[in-house]
């Protein structure tokens, strides 16, 4: 397994052609570093699966390079999802929509609806793009953590998460940290009127904002979905260290609150975001150094908000769910 950090057309190339080959890569997006599969490669997905040991009816997203490629995945796309494409990709955002013959059981969890993204990040969308120039038709790419566990926003994160997992073929691509932080809104495009499943920086309020359009959202809690989705388990997106929120901190507990909340003496602050936005991007950073400093509990102020507040509190609900 070898971590590349400096990139040329032929880096990229060598990239697209190790996909194309079976192995995996992982690449940064804007919100988290992604374990990228051949979407239509069985046995690279059984690969993926195994090396996040993540439960094979869970869905994956494919990643592709540009919305001109959505028809090769998707079918009886509705107007609004059209619409939703050309406001927010490349982006951080999902659609869920009717799969074509391309999809296979392997990646969609055996349902009948595919999961799609074209990210904003520069190093993805040129992978991707020779990937496709290659023949490939579409990349896999998970968060590259092993299953419900933190997400990793660095390629440091990326090693150190998986790198007992890999094979010397598989390649890590070092784009730096992630700007974004956390996770992409996730859109259910099968009905008459789309509903946020996993809330995300596109939020709600952006999208009536530029579209006008009123986007259901569905509560974090909510455990009876027809649809699965990435990232809707209860419990996810957890550290070693057990979270809990608007409790009291102790003097050796990790702490993670907006600058303007001071730190309790002997309390191990673990990030001081300025505002929502660099909450993101820290959050998962923080929950790591938690594990990396082996603080037994974290104790965590979330946001307020109705903007990327409410996808902090739903990442932050899951890492603190006591089953």
């Amino acid at each position: 397994m070898a971590i590349i950090s400096s990139f040329t057309a032929r880096t990229l190339t060598d990239a697209a052609t190790s996909l194309r080959a079976g192995n995996l890569v992982a690449f940064p997006t804007e919100t988290v570093y992604g374990l990228g599969a051949d979407a239509t490669n069985s046995q690279a997905i059984a690969k993926l699966y195994a090396a996040k040991a993540r439960p094979t009816d869970h869905p994956l997203i494919v990643h592709i390079s540009s919305m001109v490629n959505l028809d090769r995945w998707a079918q009886q796309v509705p107007e609004y999802a059209i619409k939703l494409a050309r406001a927010f990709w490349p982006g951080p955002m999902t659609l869920i929509l009717p799969r074509t013959n391309l999809a296979q059981d392997f990646i969609t969890g055996s349902q009948d609806n595919v999961a799609l993204r074209v990210p904003a990040h520069s190093l993805a969308l040129a992978l991707l793009a020779e990937f496709e120039a290659q023949g490939g038709l579409g990349v896999a790419a998970p968060s590259a953590n092993r299953f419900g566990q933190v997400s990793p926003t660095s390629a440091d994160a990326v090693y150190q998460e998986l790198a007992g997992y890999l094979t010397p073929k598989d390649l890590i691509l070092d784009g730096g940290p992630c700007q974004v932080g956390i996770e992409s809104t996730i859109i259910n495009c099968t009905q008459s009127v789309p509903e946020i499943l996993r809330p995300g920086a596109i939020t709600a309020s952006m999208i009536f904002d530029h579209l006008g359009l009123a986007v259901k959202q569905i509560h974090s809690a909510s455990n009876n979905l027809k649809i699965k989705a990435p990232g809707l388990l209860q419990s996810h997106y957890a550290p070693k260290a057990k979270v809990f929120l608007s409790t009291t901190p102790k003097p050796g507990d990790g702490f993670i609150a907006l600058a303007a909340t001071p730190t309790p003496a002997g309390v191990i602050r673990l990030a001081s975001p300025k505002n929502n936005q660099e909450y993101a991007q820290l959050l998962y950073q923080a929950l790591r150094l938690a594990d990396s400093k082996q603080i037994p509990n974290v104790i965590v102020i979330p946001p307020s908000g109705n903007d990327l507040a409410i996808a902090i509190c739903d990442r932050l609900e899951r890492s603190a769910y006591k089953s």
